[in-house]
């Protein structure tokens, strides 16, 4: 057993032996007391109704394997490796550990806060969620440059020193990518003014679908077709967009003719007949109706009335019924739709009379 006393890296094997051995040990308590804790405050956190618990359980979750180890691994070098530099290097490694678990931890929580809000705000308020969405990744994004600089100044770097080299070759850095930078510009804009949020249905040039996502690049809609239109902000900001979520009300227009043959009695009812027909449906408001033009094959009225709810269902079953109403009362009336004719009307040539007539 005599080797047990040879010395390596400043502490004896026997030391060595007994450190690896609690390191086992106090790692397995450390995961067994981790799910213990996390499956007690989860229980207790599904039978409240505040956020801090589930923020608290979410970030436990996150607590990774390895920084347990790292800690096993110090707590028993502390007592069975105290000589030589093996001391001052677990020391470090843990100060890490504990910065990076200490970033995760926060982004967890983040991540959880920013998810409960989402449900909570997404259909009274989806400008609010947009809105948080981003505020969420540049507090995540702030967090872990505050990590970064805390590791490394740890490591001995001089921080002074980077964040100067890093504002010079961040100049390069942003000339290389202006493009990117553009959209992510373009996203804080859309988060900021609010053009569109999250289930506007919009119109871009061709395309027409809902918002789903505002992301820091890209913008994604859900077209009627089912795909996925994907468009860059800075593209977006730069088209004409027309957003039919924040329509109050729906203006129609629409057009029907009548016969050349239709009595003038009858052509001066028409507007009023209309009239009727809009006012019978609910959600409408009429504005008017005129005999508005003489058509190549049709006499031609002209009407114009609002749909009071955004809903294009809810405005296609009203048109419907206006139009059933009218193809009732003009068959009553015995007023004729106009359809596309044409009269051709064919004249004999005349002759010139002769001395022999």
């Amino acid at each position: 057993m005599q080797y047990l006393d040879h010395e390596f890296a400043g502490n004896t094997v026997g030391n060595w032996l007994l450190a690896v051995a609690v390191t086992l040990a106090v790692f397995v308590i450390l995961r067994l007391l981790k799910s213990f804790i996390v499956g007690r405050l989860a229980a207790v956190a599904e039978r409240t109704s505040t956020d801090w618990d589930d923020l608290v359980v979410a970030a436990l979750r996150r607590t990774k394997t390895l920084f347990l180890f790292i800690v096993a691994v110090y707590a028993s070098g502390v007592f069975f490796l105290p000589t030589g530099r093996v001391g001052a290097i677990l020391a470090t490694v843990l100060i890490l550990g504990v910065i990076v678990q200490a970033g995760i931890w926060i982004n967890a929580g983040i991540t959880q806060w920013l998810e409960s809000y989402r449900k909570r705000k997404l259909e009274a308020d989806a400008a609010a969620v947009t809105t948080m969405s981003a505020i969420g990744f540049i507090l995540r994004l702030l967090v872990w440059v505050v990590v970064l600089l805390l590791a490394l100044d740890n490591l001995g770097v001089q921080i002074t020193a980077l964040v100067a080299g890093l504002g010079v070759g961040g100049i390069a850095v942003a000339l290389a990518v202006q493009n990117i930078l553009g959209d992510l510009f373009a996203s804080l804009t859309i988060v900021l003014d609010r053009p569109f949020v999250v289930g506007d249905f919009l119109k871009i040039g061709d395309y027409l679908g809902s918002v789903e996502h505002v992301g820091l690049k890209t913008t994604r809609l859900r077209s009627l077709s089912g795909e996925q239109l994907v468009f860059g902000n800075n593209d977006l900001l730069g088209s004409r967009v027309r957003n039919y979520g924040r329509m109050y009300e729906r203006r129609a227009v629409f057009n029907i003719g009548v016969t050349y043959q239709t009595p003038r009695a009858l052509i001066e009812k028409i507007p009023a007949i209309i009239k009727a027909a809009v006012e019978a449906q609910s959600d409408t408001r009429f504005d008017r109706s005129h005999f508005k033009a003489y058509g190549n094959f049709s006499l031609d009225f002209e009407t114009v009335y609002y749909v009071l709810v955004p809903d294009y269902a809810r405005y296609m079953d009203i048109q419907q019924a206006i139009n059933l109403q009218l193809h009732a009362e003009f068959e009553r009336d015995g007023i004729d739709f106009a359809y596309p004719t044409q009269t051709v009307i064919l004249a004999g040539a005349q002759r010139e009379p002769t001395q022999e007539d």
